[in-house]
């Protein structure tokens, strides 16, 4: 594992930045002779991603994407390893369980304090780097930059949280993470369609990257969404992309990219 081999960044021309944290699903053999034979397939990636967001670039939006699996360092928590909503379930910096609260690893492998600062040195910090370094280069280019973080995720995980998440859950920190007239033209355009549930800062507020990023007074404006898989894809192995159900959702995830290009913070600081 070496910084040229964790993620792979596209350099683009507009101020927008699109984050896919998730979409990776290499692991390392050291790790995975540690996991059990249900995390090998890696059932909680952000299942084809980065192939629906493809469109983006033509866009001239910049693109970072991952090449390691959560199971082995999740991109979007904190170092310091905080839960990032107390009071619920939550998988770690390092996650020891599945998103079903399944244990990943065999009895007495999981990672301890030391393999963890491994993993953070080696996948977490380059990424963040480059990330940070990126949306550095907008803001000089642009006077602004703006972030968003794309995540999907399967439409019901009990342990995880209660009942059948909307089908599109925006998430900016509870208004912390951008301006608001960004989080008003991002929640108008969900609900201006009715073919899709959605929902402004409910169960998914923005992980980490959302949070660490979103820095409105200073130029740098984040969202998350987390979209249901049933949006796009099959929510039972092997995962297969639903051409018919992509075809349906790609219509609105144009036009909320699409309203982050058009933002541009009033002159003389955020709005």
């Amino acid at each position: 594992m070496n910084e040229e081999s964790v993620f792979t960044l596209h350099r683009g021309t507009a101020p927008l930045l699109v984050s896919l944290p998730h979409v990776g699903t290499l692991i390392p053999d050291d790790i995975a002779s540690r996991l059990h034979p249900h995390a090998l397939e890696v059932q909680d990636t952000d299942w084809h991603l980065e192939t629906l967001y493809a469109f983006v670039r033509d866009l001239g939006a910049s693109t970072i994407v991952p090449r390691f699996s959560r199971y082995c360092v999740d991109l979007n928590r904190p170092r310091e390893n905080t839960p990032m909503y107390a009071g619920a379930n939550n998988t770690e910096l390092c996650p020891t369980r599945a998103f079903t609260g399944e244990a990943l690893y065999r009895d007495g492998q999981a990672p301890d304090d030391v393999e963890v600062t491994r993993r953070v040195r080696l996948c977490w910090q380059p990424y963040h780097d480059a990330l940070s370094g990126e949306l550095g280069r907008l803001k000089a280019v642009h006077g602004h930059a703006v972030l968003f973080d794309a995540h999907s995720i399967k439409s019901e995980l009990p342990w995880l949280f209660e009942g059948r998440l909307p089908d599109l859950n925006l998430g900016t920190a509870g208004g912390a993470s951008c301006a608001p007239e960004l989080r008003g033209a991002l929640g108008a355009v969900l609900a201006a369609q009715t073919q899709f549930t959605q929902v402004v800062d409910g169960r998914f507020k923005g992980g980490t990257i959302t949070r660490r990023y979103g820095r409105p007074a200073d130029g740098v404006h984040a969202v998350q969404l987390e979209m249901c898989w049933r949006c796009y894809m099959a929510e039972t192995p092997p995962y297969q992309i639903d051409p018919a159900r992509a075809a349906a959702v790609l219509p609105l995830l144009r036009q909320l990219i699409e309203a982050m290009l058009a933002f541009a913070p009033a002159p003389g600081g955020a709005p």
